[in-house]
């Protein structure tokens, strides 16, 4: 029998249940049992076949949420705009979803068309033309290990470009993030952007300004926490959507190119720890983004009479505010960023008790790490860095040495009693 034209089969694709995790196989396998249809879809699908190692696996079915629930007491309904069921193994968690209909009334859409509530479901061939790029509307058949392609995205994929499924312009008023998310994945898997897709972007910036602060921050993680973040950023400024997550920080970059390459001195570093499998944490990035917008509000208050010290500490709160109208920043990961610049003001003090009581602060390595790249832009700071540098990673002694002497009080002279 004959396999329709969009139906790989297993010998003639990539894709291998070695690449896929157990937890992954185990909800495959269950709702295959259960009579429903499972496919692993998505990303997962597009970098096996790109020769990766995904990280994150997930499944479109023709179950219900609440019949995938049923099958997994492991497992939550979440989502108001399109509901997702959660499957949860430990720490690793598969999201499970139902094939997505066509547009039709029961969608509720913005006046810009922006899709607000979407739970109508359908089957496999309407879910893959829902799907926003080609390279993700791949779907791998756990029955008989075939790969169905809806859209092209296996010539796509060799192609080596991203495209929109559908009217780019439409897609995109739809779903505005899908802007973002197309710099993410050129940025991330070497792609170019095919024309069409790529025109209405500049245009349809804006309409980033409709996404809730909320679902930004995550979509800011996903951009630079990728190991990728210094190709992220640049290309973020090439297609104008820059100014739209962290605007303060765009307009400051025209006005001091030291800043610009302190932020691109913290993206080198990030993506070297990254790639070195070593941990990050999103508040440092956010904290080199606001950092000369902070020194420039700080300035402002200063020139109105306030002290620097007091004017310094009072913007924190006025910088961080204006910024999470854009991109909400959780309030853990704010007092984070408050004390990596706090330390600033204090690592230049290297007196007495201060200088242990730094050195055994929380935020100690996160704020020195943030010295030392800001002296790789500013030279007068080297000496400041190369000192705690050298002294945290000193014996006690050496320590106590490189202590400056206290100078010794000279006593009091007696007055003489008056007769």
């Amino acid at each position: 029998m004959t396999q329709p034209n969009h139906i790989i089969t297993r010998d003639n694709h990539t894709v291998s249940r070695k690449e896929i995790s157990d937890n992954a196989l185990k909800v495959l396998y269950r709702l295959s049992k259960a009579g429903y249809e499972a496919f692993l879809v998505g990303g997962g699908v597009r970098d096996i076949l790109l020769g990766l190692h995904p990280k994150d696996f997930d499944i479109a079915t023709n179950a219900t949420p609440e019949q995938i629930r049923k099958l997994f007491r492991n497992s939550r309904i979440i989502g108001r705009r399109f509901k997702l069921v959660h499957i949860l193994f430990g720490r690793d968690m598969i999201e499970v979803a139902t094939f997505r209909a066509h547009c039709d009334q029961n969608i509720e859409q913005a006046s810009e068309g922006m899709i607000i509530r979407d739970n109508v479901y359908g089957d496999i061939e309407e879910d893959a033309e829902r799907r926003d790029f080609t390279v993700n509307a791949l779907y791998y058949n756990i029955k008989d290990f075939s790969v169905h392609d809806y859209c092209g995205g296996l010539t796509d994929l060799r192609k080596r470009q991203l495209r929109m499924i559908g009217d780019a312009e439409t897609r995109y008023r739809e779903d505005p993030v899908r802007m973002l998310r197309a710099i993410r994945l050129a940025t991330k898997l070497d792609l170019t952007i095919e024309p069409n897709t790529l025109d209405p972007i500049a245009k349809l910036a804006p309409l980033l300004e409709q996404v809730p602060a909320a679902r930004l921050w995550e979509e800011y993680r996903k951009m630079f926490l990728s190991g990728k973040g210094l190709a992220t950023f640049k290309a973020l400024q090439q297609h104008e959507l820059l100014q739209k997550l962290f605007p303060v920080t765009e307009h400051l970059l025209h006005e001091h190119p030291d800043f610009e390459a302190f932020i691109e001195s913290a993206l080198i570093n990030t993506d070297k720890r990254l790639a070195e499998d070593k941990t990050v944490n999103p508040a440092f990035l956010i904290a080199v983004m606001l950092w000369q917008p902070l020194l420039e509000q700080a300035h402002r208050m200063e020139t109105k009479g306030v002290n620097f010290n007091d004017a310094f500490f009072k913007s924190m709160g006025k910088v961080l505010g204006k910024q999470s109208q854009h991109i909400a920043i959780p309030r853990r990961y704010g007092l984070i960023i408050r004390d990596i610049w706090a330390l600033q003001l204090r690592l230049p003090q290297r007196r007495g008790k201060k200088v242990w009581s730094i050195l055994e602060h929380p935020r100690f390595r996160a704020a020195y790490d943030f010295l030392v790249l800001r002296a790789e832009a500013d030279p007068s700071l080297r000496e400041v860095a190369d000192w705690w540098t050298k002294f945290q990673d000193a014996d006690k002694d050496t320590q106590r040495s490189m202590l400056p002497k206290r100078k010794r009080r000279q006593p009091k002279r007696r007055k003489k009693p008056k007769n």
